[in-house]
């Protein structure tokens, strides 16, 4: 495993899990967290969002770093991540994604090209790298 030179770190306490509240030390983040509704809208959100928002965060910060080395405006796009939690095939629990990734006006080669690597540079993308299924697409 490779050491990291830690840069920045904040703590996000839960409590009370899937039915409770996370809140991160500064205060910024203070949300009321619930299991997912398969038949409606939960008061509140779940893990499962954080997560997707978190990830299409890092992916499009990621786009917009491997533009700019390559002289690409990427601004006007936009990434979708779609999580999805359920049993595997152990019988466990496990999540599976899919990300697609809108870069208006931009051919479509270069799009890819700029996609693939904004992935093996996000350390979202890193970290669950041949942990989980991942449909990534370019639309």
């Amino acid at each position: 495993m490779n050491t990291i030179d830690v840069k920045y770190s904040t703590t996000v306490t839960v409590s009370g899990g899937r039915q409770g509240r996370a809140v991160s030390e500064d205060g910024v983040l203070d949300v009321q967290l619930r299991t997912p509704k398969l038949n409606g809208i939960a008061e509140g959100t779940n893990p499962e969002q954080l997560f997707g928002a978190a990830w299409g965060a890092c992916l499009q910060s990621a786009l917009g770093a491997v533009a700019r080395k390559e002289g690409v405006d990427v601004s006007g796009s936009t990434v979708k991540v779609v999580v999805g939690q359920g049993p595997d095939e152990d019988g466990t629990y496990g999540i599976a994604a899919k990300i697609e990734i809108e870069i208006p006006a931009v051919d479509r080669e270069t799009a890819e090209r700029l996609v693939d690597a904004a992935h093996q540079l996000c350390p979202y993308s890193r970290a669950v790298a041949g942990n989980i299924p991942l449909e990534l697409t370019v639309a």
